[in-house]
């Protein structure tokens, strides 16, 4: 009888070491899921970040539109994509050109009277400054024509000016009429120097609202630098003349 009880309290003691060896290792299957299941979260959302980081795309970028049009804001890709270095010429660049070149022919044409009509030496000077920078500015001008006339350009040939005054104005602001060149070329000594000073003033400033239309709305590079040229040297003599008035 004792022995069966001793039989059955060994077995009892077998059977809950067994349960708690098999408790354990439930427990050590569970926490190497947990383990496995957040290193598999961490995979994933590090995963998740690199596909979303901005690095990945690049920074964006703020495109000036042309004149008139909004800004617009693209990837860094896209930026890369539309930057170009075509500065072909457009219909503004080719009328600026065209309409200069007779409107610095007729500042030459008053300049010419100069050295024997004006009494003012400093008109002299002014007029010999005026005529050392248009008449290089005419030559580049119409190389400029040459050039993009050869290589097909829709550039038109602008009319030779003569020295009757006879100009077409329109789209030309400051240019002198023919009665008043008539007018200069009889005048002499002050009287002279007063008129020069006039409508040299009135042709400076035409020339300069043409140069900065031509900033605005052109897109050759040349053209913008000979139209800033214009801007700069004229609005000097702009102010020069006025203090000699």
């Amino acid at each position: 009888m004792l022995h069966r009880r001793t039989s059955a309290a060994r077995t009892s003691v077998v059977s809950a070491a067994s349960v708690t060896r098999a408790c354990a290792a439930t427990a050590l299957l569970a926490a190497a899921v947990l383990v496995l299941g957040a290193c598999d979260s961490g995979s994933s959302s590090d995963s998740g970040s690199k596909a979303k980081s901005p690095s990945s795309t690049g920074p964006s970028v703020i495109a000036p539109g042309k004149p008139g049009e909004t800004a617009a804001t693209l990837s860094a890709e896209d930026a890369a994509k539309k930057r170009t270095d075509d500065d072909s010429p457009n219909s503004a660049d080719f009328e600026y050109v065209e309409k200069m070149i007779p409107h610095h022919a007729q500042a030459l044409e008053m300049t010419e009277l100069a050295p024997k009509r004006a009494k003012s030496t400093k008109v002299k000077r002014l007029a010999e400054r005026i005529t050392a920078a248009q008449k290089p500015e005419i030559g580049a001008m119409e190389r400029w024509q040459k050039a993009y006339a050869k290589k097909g350009k829709p550039g038109a040939k602008s009319p030779k000016p003569g020295h009757d005054g006879h100009h077409d104005h329109a789209g030309m602001p400051g240019m002198a009429t023919p009665a008043q060149l008539k007018q200069l070329r009889t005048a002499k000594g002050e009287a002279f120097d007063q008129l020069f000073l006039k409508l040299m003033i009135t042709h400076h400033t035409g020339a300069v609202t043409m140069a900065t239309d031509a900033l605005s709305q052109g897109n050759n590079l040349l053209v913008e630098e000979m139209a800033n040229d214009v801007v700069a040297q004229q609005t000097s003599e702009i102010s020069r003349m006025r203090g000699m008035e």
